[in-house]
């Protein structure tokens, strides 16, 4: 009787050591999986702030480019139109002058002005280059109408552009690189999609402002749109992200689900309107 209970004993001893033994092993590969599960997504957040601060980094060099770019130009439209007509005007009103007769000086004097006249009116038109006077004096609607307009009287497309609610403006910049974001746009489409109608609409809500550009022709949607602008070309694009991003809005582009027509919506929330 007592051997019996002794055996008991050990086999509940034996028991309970293989059950401790199995629990600290299933504690231990709980321990393992979360430690390595932690180190996982360490890894993963390591590498996801990676990739953003290689997004930031070509989002910030493409914004350079294009200030560069824009300076470079300006500066040889200065270097190469404006310089030259200056630099007649200047023979005209040479110190010799005075020694003419008063017939050649008054010639003199007037096609030194009409010269100068040439040099102020290439200057206003690179200064509405950067901001044209429609979007300065009259905002983003009349600009926006305007070109939609002039594209529209060329006869090789059909545009047209509707504002709903557009009551509250932007900043002036902030309007400007709206503007500038549905010309790069626009020029694409021309370019590329061989379109026969683009439409653009703006609508808004309590939190954001929505501009919408519709076509009919060979268009991208969004994972062409992000892989493209990865990709070391394709100046536009990067362009229209880096100033999506100073406007801290977004980009959305679709395709209809009749395929028939692509669709661009840009988004910009109210917290930076006036």
């Amino acid at each position: 009787m007592f051997f019996l209970q002794a055996s008991n004993t050990s086999d509940v001893s034996k028991l309970m050591f293989i059950g401790s033994i199995g629990m600290i092993t299933l504690a231990i590969g709980i321990i393992v999986f979360v430690i390595m599960h932690q180190r996982k997504v360490i890894r993963y957040h390591i590498q996801m702030k990676k990739m953003e601060a290689e997004k930031q980094q070509v989002f910030l060099n493409a914004s350079i480019r294009f200030q560069e770019e824009e300076r470079q130009r300006i500066a040889a439209d200065l270097h190469d139109d404006a310089g030259p007509l200056l630099a007649t005007a200047r023979l005209y009103l040479n110190e010799n002058l005075v020694n003419l007769e008063r017939a050649a000086q008054l010639q003199n004097i007037f096609s030194a002005k009409q010269i100068i006249d040439d040099a102020i009116l290439l200057i206003r038109n690179i200064s509405h280059s950067l901001m044209p006077p429609t979007l300065k004096n009259f905002g983003l609607e009349s600009a926006t109408t305007d070109l939609f307009q002039k594209i529209s009287g060329s006869g090789t497309i059909n545009a047209s552009a509707r504002f709903h609610d557009y009551r509250d403006r932007l900043k002036v910049e902030q309007e400007l690189l709206v503007f500038r974001i549905v010309q790069e746009l626009i020029a694409n489409i021309i370019k590329h999609s061989n379109s026969g109608f683009i439409h653009l609409t703006q609508n808004a809500n309590a939190n954001f402002i929505y501009i919408r550009l519709h076509h009919d022709g060979k268009g991208i949607v969004q994972s062409e749109f992000e892989k493209l602008n990865q990709a070391s070309t394709g100046l536009g694009l990067k362009n229209i992200a880096s100033r999506i991003k100073v406007l801290n809005g977004r980009i959305l582009f679709e395709i209809d689900n009749s395929h028939t027509y692509y669709k661009v919506t840009l988004e910009v929330p109210k917290e930076h309107m006036v």
